[in-house]
């Protein structure tokens, strides 16, 4: 149980990095989240601080969840059915860490980089093809939102017909990710539904007002 409870605060813990936050602060000596959408984000960074500092952010956040479920590994090792139940919980907590950050008052990103980096962890067929999906719909619609919001629907699905060996939780984690990653959405789905969501490349941000683009 301690292992446990270590664990699953240190996945919080690093899953709620602000990577966006910090590099914006300390790069530009600005606060994204008076930038742009007020997102902590990569996609706000790279509107906000440049195509540069998005990629970074997007590397960075994937990477402390690919990190998180690394770490849990090496105390719970996988087992012929897939990832262990803790790796699986600390994927779970990292994503969760960087949608509800505590060093933000709990205002952080839509988890889409942070649950890229524990599903390539977890499963990494499964996190190449929403990749697919991902790039695929922003190719033809230049609507990221809808790409993100479409990739995580598709997580669920992938894992049933690319992991022959799965677990009971392992769908659970990762239909648990995709849907706070959906709901974290709401507003654009909302805009996507009224036509008035902001395209890729577009120079009007129709984020703004609500604070909320893709993370």
């Amino acid at each position: 149980m301690m292992l446990w409870l270590l664990l699953l605060t240190t996945s919080y813990l690093l899953g709620s990095i602000p990577f966006g936050y910090l590099l914006v602060r300390f790069l530009r000596k600005e606060d994204v989240r008076a930038m742009g959408s007020g997102n902590i984000g990569a996609t706000n960074v790279a509107r906000a601080g440049g195509t540069t500092l998005g990629l970074l952010t997007l590397a960075l956040d994937a990477l402390k969840g690919y990190l998180a479920v690394l770490l849990a590994t090496h105390f719970a090792p996988n087992t012929n059915h897939g990832p262990s139940t803790l790796a699986i919980a600390a994927a779970v907590t990292a994503v969760v860490g960087h949608v509800f950050p505590v060093w933000l008052r709990f205002k952080g990103g839509k988890g889409i980089a942070t649950a890229l980096g524990v599903f390539i962890a977890l499963a990494p067929l499964v996190a190449l093809s929403s990749v697919g999906v991902f790039a695929l719909i922003v190719a033809t619609t230049r609507l990221v939102s809808l790409g993100s919001i479409l990739a995580a629907v598709s997580i669920p699905f992938l894992a049933i017909l690319l992991v022959p060996r799965r677990s009971t939780a392992l769908l659970i984690g990762l239909s648990f990710i995709s849907l706070l990653s959906i709901a974290k959405h709401h507003a654009n789905i909302v805009r996507l539904l009224h036509g008035t969501e902001s395209r890729f490349g577009s120079s009007k941000n129709s984020d703004s007002k609500d604070k909320k683009v893709n993370a």
